[in-house]
């Protein structure tokens, strides 16, 4: 399975470059069904979660030609609107198949989406937004069927802005007839996105960014060539790892506003953010003031940076106060930093963590996010970590280990 070994006590000092947002990719990867002519997607990150999705379109009968960071899709010869089960288990973003083919064929059929252990991360919200367009739902022994013999456009509000809920209601209603108008809905930027390719490819879709989008169903879409933005969770994961060895580094391929409730934090921190063009330049050699963080859906501090951030705490000059709202089963990663020395304390959806130095250990990564924690933390600590379950890395990081490598972290991978 694979481990990393880092060796703390560097600073790290050049430039690192983002690749495409793994958030942005899955969807829109899944999205090219939905035409009928062929594709070509750029930026895509070379991630397993990737690999597995390029794996299941095959199986449906799609042409998949994936090229470095380039995917091509050809949906013409689609012979299948299920997606197989074992490959659908290891892979949340699977539930986009649902609604793609819902639209395209009236049809679909895929096991309950796998990805991390994060917390309760129901589907209900998608399968709502689907009876509302009209579609028959069965759910049985772990196994989803949506079909409809027309889908018809209608008023969905979400009882919570899901990510994925809104892009799958999105995907099942540009072919639907008439307006859909989804009130509540989230505001991510890998939702603009989608949005931005859809619209190229010919669907009609209006007021994405905003908690009410509108689509006015098409009868036909067309594929067409798209460039995934950067991925703002791992810029956001470079950011911290120039700011916790108190170096100097300019992370290219960043959209800033993509980052701002972390640039906030950061500079309540002490750290110095240059914003440019092309990406933001992070650095500091200041104490670090400890700040209070809590997570809420975007716009706000994003739950997939909180293990990261609370790294960065354990480095802070007093006590910090992390809170998450969004997945119950987010500290995860805690024990594990508890195992390199850090001192912080958990009561329910709130963590304290008070400042200490970190010691290497042997630790595991429990999800991706948890992974990329505890890399920053053995960039910090004295001595030796080893971190195991890799593999939740390389779910959403493109070659993590040699990019830090490349601005001076001691880092290695060892199959």
């Amino acid at each position: 399975m694979g481990k990393f070994i880092v060796e703390g006590g560097n600073s790290l000092e050049g430039q690192i470059t983002v690749s495409g947002a793994k958030n942005a990719a899955l969807p829109i990867i899944t999205a090219s069904l939905l035409a009928d002519s062929p594709s070509t997607l750029l930026d895509i990150p070379a991630l397993r979660d990737v690999i597995n999705l390029c794996k299941i379109l095959r199986d449906m009968g799609a042409k998949i030609n994936r090229e470095g960071n380039t995917v091509e899709v050809d949906p013409r010869s689609l012979h299948k609107s299920e997606a197989d089960s074992e490959l659908a288990r290891q892979l949340r973003a699977s539930y986009y198949i649902l609604g793609v083919m819902l639209a395209k064929e009236g049809r679909a059929r895929t096991s309950l989406p796998g990805g991390c252990n994060i917390g309760n991360r129901p589907i209900d919200l998608h399968l709502k937004g689907f009876k509302a367009l009209g579609a028959e739902v069965e759910l049985d022994h772990g196994i989803i069927e949506v079909k409809a013999d027309k889908l018809v456009g209608d008023k969905i509000y979400l009882d919570y802005p899901s990510v994925g809920a809104t892009i799958n209601i999105m995907l099942a209603a540009t072919k639907a007839e008439g307006k859909t108008v989804i009130e509540n809905a989230a505001r991510e930027p890998e939702i603009v996105d989608l949005a931005n390719y859809l619209t190229v490819m010919g669907a009609k879709i209006k007021g994405v960014g905003t908690d009410v989008i509108k689509i006015e169903g098409v009868d036909s879409l067309h594929g067409d060539e798209h460039r995934i933005i950067p991925d703002r969770i791992e810029a956001g994961t470079y950011m911290i790892a120039a700011a916790i060895t108190k170096g100097d580094v300019f992370v290219n391929n960043v959209l800033t506003e993509h980052v701002k409730p972390l640039i906030a934090k950061l500079h309540e921190m002490n750290v110095d953010i240059e914003e440019e063009i092309a990406g933001v330049r992070v650095s500091t050699d200041k104490e670090l003031e400890a700040v209070d963080v809590k997570t809420l859906p975007y716009p706000g501090f994003p739950t997939d940076m909180q293990s990261q951030m609370m790294v960065l705490l354990t480095q802070a000059n007093d006590s910090s106060l992390v809170i998450e709202t969004v997945f119950e089963n987010r500290f995860m990663h805690v024990d594990e930093l508890k195992r390199m020395g850090a001192d912080i304390k958990i009561d329910g959806h709130s963590a304290l963590v008070k400042p200490g130095e970190l010691t290497g250990a042997e630790v595991a990564a429990a999800d991706l996010r948890a992974g990329a924690a505890l890399i920053l933390a053995g960039l910090v600590a004295d001595g030796k970590t080893e971190i195991r379950d890799i593999f939740h890395v390389e779910r959403g990081y493109e070659n993590i280990n040699t990019k830090l490598s490349g601005i001076g972290a001691n880092i290695r991978k060892i199959d």
